[in-house]
């Protein structure tokens, strides 16, 4: 069992292109994480407002979700979903998305681990399992490494985010160059784009279409055996605040915990 973070447009799609052809065997299931709350944003609600009841707005952020599992279903793995519960989500809107998901034949289970510990992810477990039993995985890989660096990329960008272009700044194409000059054009990518859209413009929510994409850079990262191709002005290394919130955790001498949110 691995997480692989983000949405399956960044983490899922790197693990099973990146990772998995380097793995002794492949996944025989993905689990898609998704919160009513999302997707109400996806649907276009404020994020002061995303704890109020919105069913018509769970299914106007479907759209995003459907993509999520249209694109694991293109590796050839079969997808379940998870909804991670909430204590605002209300039967209306759950009753909402499992119909939304019942409608494209993808299996939903509610998990609520947060509170009920192991318990909480009993159903979500057993449906893994029967899917895995009913539908076998035929994992195949969305590219081939023998492509060029920009056949790579346009197929990411085009299957995966379902863009129209990619537009290569004159930086990238420079180094685009001098990776094919060193030989290393056959490395698999690793994209480096917002995780708050499918384009890379974090504000374009839902599922949006036809949109270009720029790669101003390009990265080898030879020891770990991928290009990084960075878009917009998204930022590789993590992003802490001023004051982190472990800076508030602390544990007193009777073993209360504080901080913890």
């Amino acid at each position: 069992v691995t997480e692989a973070g983000f949405g399956a447009d960044l983490g899922a799609e790197k693990f099973l292109d990146i990772k998995t052809p380097n793995l002794p065997t492949s996944p025989d299931a993905v689990v898609i994480v998704a919160t009513l709350r999302a997707l109400k944003m996806n649907g276009g609600v404020a994020k002061d407002a995303l704890t109020e009841e919105n069913v018509e707005a769970v299914r106007a952020g479907f759209a995003n979700l459907k993509r999520h599992v249209e694109n694991i279903r293109k590796f050839g793995v079969p997808a379940v979903v998870a909804i991670n519960e909430f204590v605002s989500d209300t039967e209306a809107e759950i009753a909402a998305l499992k119909e939304l998901c019942a409608s494209i034949d993808v299996p939903v289970e509610l998990a609520s681990v947060w509170a009920d510990g192991a318990e909480g992810g009993v159903t979500l477990a057993e449906t893994v399992v029967k899917t895995i039993a009913e539908n076998p995985a035929n994992y195949k890989r969305l590219y081939d490494n023998d492509l060029s660096v920009q056949e790579k990329i346009e197929k990411i960008v085009t299957e995966i985010y379902r863009g129209s272009k990619v537009n290569f700044e004159k930086k990238a194409q420079t180094q685009i160059a001098q990776i094919v000059q060193n030989g290393w054009d056959k490395l698999p990518i690793c994209m480096a784009k917002t995780q708050y859209s499918f384009s890379d413009n974090p504000n374009a929510l839902g599922a949006p279409e036809n949109f270009e994409i720029t790669i101003r850079e390009l990265v080898p990262k030879l020891g770990a055996g991928f290009i990084v191709a960075l878009t917009g002005d998204v930022m590789t290394m993590p992003g802490l605040p001023k004051r982190p919130a472990a800076l508030n955790m602390d544990v007193e001498s009777d073993g209360t915990v504080l901080g913890l949110f």
